[in-house]
């Protein structure tokens, strides 16, 4: 089978840089800036289909679903990046967000040869993880054709699970196949068809936005603070004390107190100190209101 490349704007060369080989540092950085500064515009004119997808991957979370990102190379990577960092930050389960990559482990730190071209590879990884019509597949790849992805999108629609595509070329057969298109378009790359520049930096916006937005609305965040985090480390226990200490006007003493109570809950010793409760009553609100703070707050003492 013959590719053609030709219509890819991300295969295409960009004006911009046709002699950057010939510039000085700084000046080859200025262009580089110059052409980043696109990203976020593109991503910004497809805000009404990301709000799509994020609702979308709501429900399934609502449902007991799972997010499952898959992709190859550079698309792949970002999507394990960007599902690594849910449980630290949101506290969520290992498994509820997932990034598949062509090639498996081997290919986070190396190119697996040819791995992208095997349709049957992203069926089977499918498969492999027990996807089912309770989660969302989002497909990513800067070009829209991935075999492996393509191959994914296949199966998840089969399963009559949602499908989302982020890809950077309009029209891609990505984006058909796809019961929501996310297509940021970027341009051509400052080093032709390098798609980890423009391409990969609005693709890690737009995962950014998915797992965000979707938390938010899982009630993982009160405020703009990020209630369920993990204390996994020193930094993290310091920042659970601060976090109380912002979401309530208390002390350093009082949060640490509230926070050893509760076993180191955040939301619990939010609630516990907002409401004047208990570790287990600020608890037993909680589950009953989903985990979200302002409800059990309102159940507690009439006011958000």
């Amino acid at each position: 089978m013959t590719l053609n490349l030709n219509a890819l704007i991300t295969e295409g060369r960009n004006p911009a840089s046709e002699n950057i080989d010939q510039l000085s540092t700084e000046e080859i950085l200025a262009v580089i800036n110059r052409e980043d500064k696109k990203v976020a515009l593109a991503v910004e004119a497809i805000l009404p289909q990301i709000a799509r997808a994020v609702d979308a991957i709501t429900q399934a979370f609502s449902r007991g679903g799972r997010l499952i990102y898959c992709g190859a190379g550079t698309s792949g990577r970002l999507g394990i990046l960007d599902a690594s960092e849910c449980p630290p930050t949101f506290g969520t389960p290992h498994e509820q967000v997932v990034g598949l990559i062509a090639g498996g482990k081997t290919a986070i730190l190396k190119a697996v040869e040819n791995a992208e071209d095997n349709d049957g590879q992203g069926r089977a990884d499918l498969e492999a993880i027990r996807f089912t019509a309770s989660d969302i597949l989002v497909g990513i790849a800067a070009s829209g054709r991935t075999p492996y992805v393509l191959g994914a999108m296949a199966y998840a629609t089969g399963c009559g699970a949602t499908t989302v595509a982020l890809s950077c070329n309009p029209d891609s057969e990505m984006a058909a196949r796809a019961d929501i298109a996310l297509t940021p378009v970027v341009g051509p790359e400052v080093v032709t068809g390098s798609s980890r520049m423009k391409a990969g930096t609005a693709q890690k916006l737009v995962l950014n936005m998915l797992t965000t937005g979707a938390m938010i609305r899982r009630g993982k965040v009160f405020g703009n603070l990020m209630v369920d985090v993990e204390a996994t480390n020193a930094k993290l226990v310091r920042r659970q004390v601060n976090i109380v200490m912002q979401a309530t006007d208390c002390s350093e003493s009082e949060a640490k107190q509230a926070l050893t109570d509760c076993h180191g809950h955040c939301k619990t010793a939010i609630l516990m100190i907002l409401a004047g409760l208990t570790a287990a009553q600020a608890a037993e609100l909680l589950v009953t209101h989903q985990g979200f703070i302002r409800p059990a707050l309102m159940a507690a003492t009439g006011k958000q």
